[in-house]
């Protein structure tokens, strides 16, 4: 089922994004042969006008195959060049270019506009004023990779609602009941000093399911992140204008993430493990389900707002790397050499599945 689930969130974001291209091409009078989900080999596929609509094996993306995006003699200078991307002015490419993270960021927005009309989880801090946030409840926002909390099966999402912790005897030696308005993290961070050296039970609502999970601090620390989480509901108008602002502090929040990770990568500072891939994102994808279908909403947004960072990085065969062709042809005043461009990007596209089957390859391992 979490296979099934990511496959459809897939094929939305990369439709999406390739609808982007393809659209925008379309307005413009570029040919556009081919629109494809996934990579070769192709499973089916049908010609529609001038154009073949395929379904490929390999769901890790998609394409749009644009008449003249990747030049040759037929494109430069054939019969139909008039229609070539190739021919098109700076603008126009620049366009269909950055049309396909523009409907990602407008898919982003849209669901999290949607989010918000039906109850988004909201932390209380983050809460616009004047709006009220209902359900609240101490919610764990992030677990630490291999720590007690993540060995004992703690989650993020996990509602904490009760604390036990037990002697070595295994007596009860104190108890914290949830009040609402004292039981906060600083409650729980104090509860764990008091008692790192015993067994601490947390009962935790995941998925309306009360859970008891037991485990023992190391050096006085569980592991774990928490926020006061709640349901914030918002008339349409507002939640379309919440939806952009929060789209909008996302992207700037995966950009600087993005930039750290690369930055920490080039300085040998880097940590594989802080990348997930297809494989890691599946088992996400089902722990979104599990808390319900606004927690799934929110998460394909995320998806869809690193989508958007991703296909602006300035590397060959990605978008960002397209564009920087276009901004280095601007300034020296005349176009790149087809067959250096052409090289240029199945090289970049190269290394990028090659990337790709490293972090599938290190999402496998951590399986195990």
């Amino acid at each position: 089922m979490n296979i099934l689930i990511f496959v459809i969130i897939l094929l939305v974001l990369v439709l999406s994004h390739e609808f982007g291209h393809f659209i925008v091409a379309k307005l413009n009078k570029i040919r556009v042969d081919e629109f494809s989900f996934g990579f070769p080999p192709k499973i089916f596929g049908k010609k529609i006008g001038e154009t073949t609509y395929n379904f490929n094996a390999l769901p890790f993306g998609g394409y749009v195959k644009i008449f003249g995006e990747n030049p040759d003699e037929e494109s430069t200078n054939g019969l139909d060049k008039k229609r070539s991307f190739f021919h098109k002015p700076w603008y126009i490419k620049a366009s269909v270019l950055f049309a396909g993270v523009a409907m990602n960021f407008i898919v982003a927005w849209l669901l999290l506009s949607i989010g918000f009309m039906s109850g988004l989880p909201t932390s209380t801090s983050m809460a616009p004023e004047g709006t009220t946030i209902k359900d609240q409840a101490l919610t764990i926002v992030s677990v630490v990779s291999n720590s007690p909390a993540e060995t004992a099966g703690l989650k993020v999402g996990d509602k904490i609602s009760h604390l036990e912790s037990y002697n070595n005897k295994k007596e009860v030696s104190d108890s914290t009941l949830i009040l609402s308005s004292i039981f906060t993290a600083e409650t729980v961070q104090s509860f764990v000093k008091r008692h790192s050296d015993e067994e601490i039970t947390f009962s935790i609502i995941r998925a309306k399911e009360k859970i008891e999970i037991s485990l023992t601090p190391e050096d006085k620390i569980v592991g774990i992140s928490m926020d006061t989480i709640g349901k914030l509901s918002l008339p349409v108008h507002k939640a379309v204008w919440e939806g952009l602002k929060l789209s909008s502090d996302l992207t700037v929040r995966i950009a600087v993430g993005f930039y750290t990770l690369i930055k920490d990568g080039l300085t040998g500072q880097g940590d594989l493990s802080a990348v997930t891939g297809p494989i890691g994102i599946i088992g996400i994808v089902g722990d979104a389900a599990e808390f319900g279908f606004i927690y799934l909403l929110s998460f394909t947004a995320f998806i869809s707002i690193n989508l958007v960072i991703i296909n602006l990085l300035p590397f060959p065969a990605l978008d960002g790397g397209r564009l920087l062709f276009l901004l280095i042809e601007k300034i020296k005043g005349s176009s790149i050499k087809p067959q250096i461009g052409n090289l240029i990007n199945f090289l970049g596209f190269g290394i990028l599945m090659l990337f790709m089957a490293l972090i599938t390859y290190h999402d496998i391992i951590k399986l195990f």
